[in-house]
């Protein structure tokens, strides 16, 4: 029997790559991409793993300290050095809850931009589910019905429900094995008080989400990532699946791949025997694994307890599996971010016709300036026709000061596909579309000037909310500098719009921007 034929995308010359920055390893998966009958499958070329142990880092005042940050870099630095020269749109590197958290965050991903050598994402909770669940659901066996999926990662845990390659209900709780584990047992320390206080904990999140998740219900229950097959090769390698709880020394049962509720009971019984992480032996008990699964194990019995799971299958695959599937989509035109825009759209009742002219309108503009030294001319159109598709679902606020609750909306809801920064750049183009300049002036991360001039310019020459057929407008743009040409015979006809460009001019001007009207 021949294997089916397996063709490289068109652009497989180059391979893809994904990095992840998490809260306790950082992780990278090369790979290629390949066309099969079945649709596009991963095959893995290189994967690279360091323990940084980023959350056991972070200060009593959230900062990252010195050993945590440098730990992280150097880390970072090893990876752009195997993926240097890799085509920019091939590469997508995410972090995660640490640096989520860390108020010196900024900084350590300037650095760590630098050292890789390529942009990087820090995502949201629910962003991190959506691309976990992609990622399992991509690798693991295909059932009819509702799949659970559990991460458990160094600083957070995502909670998935989803049917195929679709998720449902998408969850990120502040729970994790570093975090659970320094809480809990601080210098390794263990007891049977503190081990029941960490899964009251734990249970205690999860009775949050438990209610709903159950309602859903699922046929398959997935554990992904680090912390999950670490405890299945524990189990495995021990001899706990349900067959005793002593030790085999030296026996290794390889491929086991599940967790079960007997399994885990033995592993805390084990553990219990031992005061501290340090005494304990088990086979297979790695290195840079010992001071953070007693939290990890704690976590997964809470979510046995509290989700009534009897067993559970383990993958390896995960969020750099997800974030690859994803960046392919993206390629393929299935990007995500699409879609989360229209369901928005819809939930606030958009106005498509005004949306699609200030949009239409606005990238045209666009595309008459010089195109970025340093970003993708199609990223930002993309962003800016978003922008304008979004601009005025704070309307289903209040009129009064929309522009400030279309900002706040996207800059606070979740948004499956946008990384923070993706929200970040979209909020603030919202809240400068219209009114005063002032508060993105004095905001030095702001650098979308080009985008924000041609969002306001189409917004103002769109007002009258009509087809109107404009004249041809010409942008040109020079050291921060814009001019505005259009005839003057159709400003004369149309008097509020010509005054509402000169009102424009004015606003420009003071914020120290020099922006001219040309009628001619």
């Amino acid at each position: 029997m021949t294997s089916p034929t397996v063709d490289p995308l068109s652009n497989s010359a180059d391979l893809v790559a994904a990095v992840d920055l998490g809260s306790n390893s950082f992780r990278m998966l090369v790979a290629q991409a390949v066309n099969t009958p079945s649709g596009t499958q991963l095959r893995p070329i290189d994967t690279l793993r360091e323990s940084v142990r980023l959350a056991a880092g972070l200060t009593d005042n959230k900062l990252l300290g010195n050993d945590a940050y440098q730990r992280g870099l150097t880390a970072i630095r090893r990876f752009g050095e195997r993926i240097r020269g890799f085509d920019p749109a091939n590469v997508r590197a995410v972090a995660t809850n640490t640096l989520r958290v860390a108020k010196n965050a900024q900084q350590f991903v300037d650095d760590a931009q630098e050292a890789l050598g390529f942009p990087i994402e820090v995502i949201a909770g629910v962003e991190e589910a959506r691309l976990i669940y992609i990622g399992a659901a991509h690798e693991v066996q295909a059932i009819q019905g509702n799949r659970l999926v559990v991460d458990i990662g160094g600083g957070s845990t995502e909670f998935i429900i989803g049917n195929g390659y679709e998720p449902k209900l998408m969850e990120s709780l502040y729970i994790g094995c570093v975090s659970h584990s320094m809480r809990f047992f601080p210098k390794g320390d263990i007891d049977a008080h503190a081990f029941k206080e960490a899964e009251l904990a734990a249970r205690r999140e999860i009775q949050v989400i438990s209610g709903a998740y159950l309602k859903s219900g699922w046929k398959q229950a997935i554990g992904s990532s680090g912390t999950a097959r670490a405890l299945a090769d524990l189990i495995a390698a021990n001899d706990f699946n349900g067959h005793g709880d002593g030790l085999t020394m030296g026996r290794v049962i390889a491929g086991s791949g599940l967790i079960t509720r007997e399994g885990l009971k033995a592993l805390k019984k084990h553990l219990l025997r031992y005061e501290n992480v340090n005494q304990v032996e088990l086979v297979g008990l790695k290195d840079d694994r010992r001071s953070v699964w007693p939290g990890g194990l704690a976590i997964m019995i809470a979510v046995f307890d509290e989700l009534g799971i009897e067993s559970m299958e383990v993958t390896d695959a995960a969020l750099r599996s997800g974030v690859l599937y994803d960046l392919l989509g993206r390629s393929q035109h299935h990007d995500m971010r699409y879609v989360t825009v229209e369901q928005f759209m819809q939930r606030y009742a958009v106005d498509r016709d005004q949306a699609n002219r200030v949009g239409k309108l606005a990238a045209d503009f666009l595309l008459q300036l010089p195109k970025p030294e340093t970003e993708s001319r199609d990223d930002n159109v993309a962003l800016l026709q978003w922008a304008a598709n979004l601009h005025e679902i704070g309307l289903s606020i209040s009129h009064n000061g929309y522009h400030k609750h279309s900002a706040y909306i996207a800059g606070n809801a979740d948004m499956p596909g946008f990384s923070k920064n993706d929200q970040a750049r979209l909020a603030a183009l919202l809240i400068g579309h219209a009114g005063k300049l002032g508060k993105l002036a004095n905001n030095p991360n702001f650098q979308d000037w080009r985008m924000l001039f041609c969002l306001r310019l189409a917004q103002v020459l769109c007002r009258g909310r009509s087809d109107t057929n404009f004249p041809k407008v010409k942008v040109s743009e020079r050291d921060g500098s814009y001019l505005v040409s259009l005839p003057q015979e159709w400003a004369a006809e149309h008097p509020l719009t010509e005054f509402s460009l000169l009102k424009e001019a004015t606003e420009w001007e003071r914020v120290g921007r020099s922006y001219q009207v040309n009628l001619k």
